[in-house]
């Protein structure tokens, strides 16, 4: 599990268990014995030790944007409102009404974004590639979230895309296979068999109580089943392919890269296990990875299906041919190479060389390739 992962896990169970501990613990009324000690050692955890926990594990760490702080801040508030004593929760009552507006400012917000996306997941209907790549050519310099937003809604088409063999009949060839765990056909079929015993269970439990709920529930659960398949065959037929001037890496259906070649650095191939490994991203199973492809500058990882953007600095990876992938990334870095050398030249000089290659009269000349 990626460290960013870690610490949004570590910073909700800390969050869950300070709230519920509030409702536990706080008095109705600060008239009781040790009331208005107990409220401030609350409010120090509400309104201090979270948003601060918040903004290192999320924000600083997590690189994300300071604005979110408000999102536990107001959290705290509401909190606050339903669990403080009632001397102290009269004062703020603003927050249920508040809410209200908020609430409807948001609502708008993200239908527009909403409609903005749809349009051009409209447009991309018929490309023959994956959904989501298509989608992030078009809002990859957007802001996070509306690029998120349009990354989680693009998971529905790629998702039956993949699924469905005769959909991806003409997508791009691997490269290269990583050694995933969901690329087995067992592991598909227990969660499989999973989904399908959840979805009876949900059934049977929901069903006394309302027969449409049930009904409801146990469909959107077997409903898995499309991102569940989707998850085995993105694993097994297309986790490393090329496409155009970019490098698709795709760690089953959850999280995916897409790296353009000029910003590669280095290939390792077989990398020594005291490699330091630090800010190195790992995909696939196995003792040890076997290629490593380290960047320029840090990319960016799409995990969680898109909600979880993280940077990282490489990718270090178990692939089953990792002298293949490595021959590809190093005989296009040297077309890259070989065509910015080129351009260099003058324009006389540039003919000549033309001519000299075409000719066959003499080798490539040195400054094209040295």
């Amino acid at each position: 599990m990626r460290q960013v992962v870690k610490l949004r896990l570590l910073f909700l169970s800390v969050a869950i268990l300070c709230y519920a501990s509030g409702f536990q613990f706080l008095p109705e009324t600060l008239e009781v014995s040790n009331g208005q000690l107990l409220t401030t050692a609350f409010a120090a955890l509400y309104f201090v030790f979270l948003p601060l926990l918040y903004w290192l594990c999320i924000i600083k760490l997590g690189k994300q944007k300071l604005w979110k702080l408000l999102l536990i801040v107001s959290l705290s508030c509401l909190m606050a409102r339903l669990s403080f004593p009632v001397e102290i929760a009269s004062h703020l009552e603003f927050i249920i009404w508040l809410r209200f507006p908020i609430i409807a400012v948001l609502l708008g917000i993200e239908l527009f974004l909403m409609v903005s996306i749809v349009k051009a997941l409209w447009q991309a209907r018929n490309l023959s590639g994956d959904p989501r790549v298509s989608i992030l050519e078009q809002f990859g310099q957007e802001d996070e979230r509306k690029r998120s937003l349009a990354l989680a809604l693009a998971m529905e088409p790629a998702s039956w895309f993949y699924a469905i063999p005769r959909f991806s009949r003409k997508h791009l060839p691997s490269v290269t296979h990583i050694n995933l765990l969901s690329a087995s056909r067992w592991h598909w079929l227990l969660l499989a068999c999973a989904t399908v015993l959840l979805a009876g269970a949900s059934y049977v439990v929901i069903q006394p109580w309302s027969e449409l709920t049930a009904i409801i529930v146990s469909s959107f659960i077997m409903y898995g089943l499309i991102l569940i398949t989707a998850n085995y065959r993105v694993s097994r037929h297309f986790s490393v392919y090329r496409h155009g001037d970019q490098l698709i890496i795709n760690n089953s259906v959850w999280g995916f890269s897409v790296v353009k070649f000029e910003h590669i650095q280095r290939v390792m191939v077989g990398p020594p296990p005291c490699e330091n490994r630090t800010g190195v991203i790992n995909f696939g199973q196995g003792e040890s990875s076997n290629i490593i492809i380290k960047f320029k500058n840090p990319q960016t990882y799409f995990g969680g299906l898109g909600w979880l953007p993280e940077e990282v600095k490489a990718i270090a990876m178990n692939v089953d041919k990792p002298k293949a992938l490595a021959d590809l990334i190093f005989d296009i870095l040297d077309e890259r190479e070989l065509e910015v050398r080129r351009a260099e030249l003058t324009p006389s000089r540039q003919e000549s060389v033309s001519q000299e290659v075409f000719e066959g009269d003499a080798d490539i000349p040195a400054e094209l390739t040295s």
